[in-house]
């Protein structure tokens, strides 16, 4: 999969994506992320990629043409065959964005190639939602400075699924979330006892069925 994220703040990105998981599925060659400046695309010298909003009201509105001419020059670093071109996948987050989930995360580990488009200030000229992607996605009820954090948080997501990224894929399997209204679990380690607070005796006891029973509810 290749992910492309485009942001007024790359920097933020690359600790985190040289890191852990992420780090580890682009190392391997299952994931391919790239990040891009906004600002490079602006039409003056100043980088300027906002401005006032139509109707008025606080704040500022990020600009249309400097994301369409990024978008444009992701578009000319990834091509596919006219007959795949449902291979890239557009989303902006944005706080009025559809709730994101652990199934979209699984349709999104699916994708050849991932576009996500980071918002900032008031948010994005709607345009860009409406005709240069495919959707919007949340993730969560809240609203913070921008969309940066969101960004990392669907890429890990949908990267994590890719068959081979996780060193062990069973672990996937009981996951919170993998189907609607399902929590893994609590889960317990050595020592058996600590500060009097001891493991349940259920998981101590060598049968499996009734672990397994116990997990379940």
């Amino acid at each position: 999969m290749r992910v492309d994220i485009l942001t007024l703040f790359p920097e933020v990105f690359t600790p985190y994506i040289e890191t852990s998981i992420v780090g580890r599925a682009q190392r391997e060659h299952y994931a391919d992320i790239h990040v891009w400046n906004i600002r490079d695309y602006s039409a003056d010298d100043r980088g300027t990629v906002d401005d006032t909003p139509y109707g008025g009201g606080a704040g500022m509105v990020m600009k249309i043409e400097p994301i369409h001419k990024a978008l444009q020059a992701v578009s000319s670093k990834f091509t596919v065959p006219s007959s795949q071109q449902s291979a890239t996948h557009t989303v902006v987050l944005s706080a009025r964005g559809t709730q994101f989930t652990q199934q979209k995360a699984q349709e999104y580990s699916k994708l050849e190639h991932m576009i996500l488009i980071c918002g900032r200030y008031e948010g994005i000229d709607q345009r860009v939602a409406d005709n240069l992607a495919d959707e919007e996605i949340s993730v969560g009820p809240y609203v913070i400075a921008g969309g940066e954090l969101p960004a990392m948080i669907v890429a890990e997501a949908a990267i994590r699924l890719i068959p081979g990224v996780l060193g062990n894929a069973a672990s996937l399997l009981n996951e919170s979330h993998m189907t609607p209204e399902k929590v893994e679990a609590p889960q317990y380690t050595k020592p058996e006892a600590y500060n009097g607070w001891k493991v349940p005796d259920v998981l101590l006891s060598g049968n499996h069925g009734e672990i397994e029973k116990w997990r379940n509810q």
